[in-house]
């Protein structure tokens, strides 16, 4: 395995814990009803890309006719697996999103939920035309991405939360920079690196432009509300918009090439 698929494979053993999770109850997601309204999904091919411990693929093996479980770490794919026991349903694949010959044109909903994280934009490009040339024709695209803008957003809160304490200007930025693990952040090319995980966080204007450049249309974004519960200091924001993921959707377009 490589360094990353061997730190994801560690994380797996305590990933709700350490991760913000975009399936909590109170979490505000435009995704299983945009699944739901897939037309005939009882008859069609669904591939979970990067499906991690497997949080949502019960829900598409019940929706779909067959799925694909794809994820490059072994640990992802083994806790996956103990949560699918008994689905007859879902193929498991261990391969990175860079390689997805095994699917090519034989997926009709293609899901990417917080695993278009790889670091680098080489990696990112590569992915996403990998999974363009694994849909077939008429085919779905629809994912989760984790959101840089959302980071700066809960700063400001933290900051504001912290001057109205009292605190002077550097030591409320000091204050906030500490409950939002800036030292984790590499805030110029959205980079987050923990216990050994680098991910990629994701403007607004960034995921149009990387799905468009591979050859993907009809790109819509939305938010994903995610839970204060899983913030620091989320119980003194409770009145205020939680931070947010971004929701795409997008259908693959003919390529130029």
């Amino acid at each position: 395995m490589t360094d990353q698929a061997q730190a994801w494979s560690k994380a797996a053993k305590s990933y709700e814990q350490d991760f913000v999770d975009p399936y909590r109850p109170r979490v505000r997601s435009p995704l299983l009803e945009s699944l739901r309204s897939v037309p005939d999904a009882h008859h069609k091919v669904a591939a979970d890309l990067g499906c991690g411990i497997g949080p949502l693929l019960p829900f598409l093996a019940e929706h779909f006719q067959h799925v694909f479980a794809v994820d490059f770490a072994d640990g992802m794919l083994e806790r996956a697996r103990e949560r699918c026991r008994g689905l007859g349903n879902v193929e498991f694949l261990q391969t990175p999103m860079t390689d997805l010959s095994p699917l090519v044109g034989r997926v009709d909903v293609a899901i990417a939920i917080n695993s278009l994280v790889m670091p680098s934009v080489v990696e990112q490009e590569a992915s996403l035309r990998q999974i363009h040339t694994a849909l077939r024709s008429g085919g779905r695209f629809l994912g989760i991405m984790p959101a840089m803008d959302a980071v700066h957003y809960y700063t400001m809160l933290l900051l504001d939360r912290a001057l109205a304490a009292g605190k002077p200007l550097d030591a409320a930025r000091r204050n906030a920079a500490h409950f939002n693990d800036h030292a984790l952040y590499d805030f110029a090319f959205g980079q987050f690196r923990y216990e050994g995980i680098e991910q990629h966080f994701w403007q607004p204007f960034e995921v149009r432009y990387r799905l468009r450049r591979t050859e993907f249309r009809r790109v819509r974004l939305a938010r994903v509300f995610l839970d204060w519960e899983q913030f620091a200091c989320g119980d003194t924001f409770e009145m205020q918009t939680p931070p947010w993921d971004w929701f795409f959707e997008a259908v693959p377009g003919h390529s130029r090439r």
